[in-house]
């Protein structure tokens, strides 16, 4: 069994960040002004991919989907809670 990973809480909330401007652009209509959602978006993956936490060469691909995995949980559970 794999040991949990540990993220800093700055990274955390840079995920959700991300996820939920990714979950604005992919609602939004067609023919939607989405330029500013989709820099942002352009914007939130360059702070994600040059956070201190990646600083080795493999911890981004090691950590970089329990990562989505660990906040995609916490979003669902605080979409359930909304509702």
């Amino acid at each position: 069994m794999r040991p949990p990973f540990r993220f800093p809480e700055d990274l955390i909330t840079l995920q959700r960040a991300w996820q939920q401007a990714y979950a604005e652009l992919a609602q939004a209509p067609t023919g939607a002004g989405t330029t500013v959602l989709r820099r942002r978006l352009i914007a939130l993956s360059g702070t994600l991919c040059t956070h201190p936490h990646w600083a080795t060469p493999t911890a981004w691909r090691t950590g970089s989907v329990e990562l989505r995995r660990a906040t995609r949980t916490s979003v669902s559970a605080e979409r359930e809670g909304a509702a």
